[in-house]
């Protein structure tokens, strides 16, 4: 069943996805690739339906969709660097991590997956992520690149072991491409990744 129904407006979220989003407690990591318009509708829907969405973003993603767009969208402070501080409270990153009920990344790069895989922790992205309990909260990557590089050896080893380490992956769907090609690696759309992430919110595991 599909996460949404397409208005004028927007997105509604279906009743049954609402019920389980309603109060939590998100970050939604934003990397760069040409994908992350999307995410522009993920983060607005979220908001509209009583999520508390944090968005954090990589320099790259920066130079696709600006930070002050998020900010909009969501109502509340962008993270752009590891070293951004909006009080006097811990460390924003470790702030951030705690009590969470859910990260997704989205998208994913190629680039991000293997920092993520080598527990790199340099970037707002990645070091909110490394300051998650993930025994507690889950971690959605939805990884997001032309088909060449979804093929890639590297990235499936590095796909690979982030499902050991706890990640769950939201597989890419098929389709076009800006490389202006038609392939595995496309980015699912917003109604997909709402899905996805009401899903581990509302589970009890």
């Amino acid at each position: 069943m599909n996460a949404f129904d397409e208005t004028p407006g927007g997105m509604s979220v279906s009743g049954e996805v609402a019920a389980r989003l309603a109060g939590a407690r998100v970050v939604v990591g934003v990397c760069g690739g040409i994908a992350s318009y999307k995410i522009c509708a993920v983060v607005s829907a979220l908001a509209q339906n009583s999520v508390e969405t944090t968005v954090a973003m990589t320099p790259s993603a920066t130079r696709f969709v600006t930070p002050l767009t998020f900010q909009a969208l969501s109502g509340r402070p962008v993270f752009t660097s590891q070293w951004d501080q909006f009080d006097q409270a811990d460390p924003q990153h470790v702030r951030l991590a705690d009590g969470l009920d859910a990260v997704m990344v989205a998208p994913c790069t190629m680039n991000t997956v293997a920092r993520l895989a080598a527990g790199f922790a340099d970037d707002a992205v990645t070091s909110i992520i490394a300051a998650v309990d993930r025994s507690r909260t889950p971690v959605l990557v939805a990884p997001s690149m032309n088909a060449e590089m979804w093929n890639q050896p590297a990235t499936r080893r590095n796909l690979d072991q982030l499902r050991q380490d706890g990640f769950q992956i939201i597989e890419p769907e098929e389709g076009w491409q800006a490389c202006r090609r038609s392939g595995p690696g496309r980015l699912p759309e917003p109604a997909r990744l709402i899905a996805e992430l009401a899903a581990v919110v509302g589970s009890d595991g």
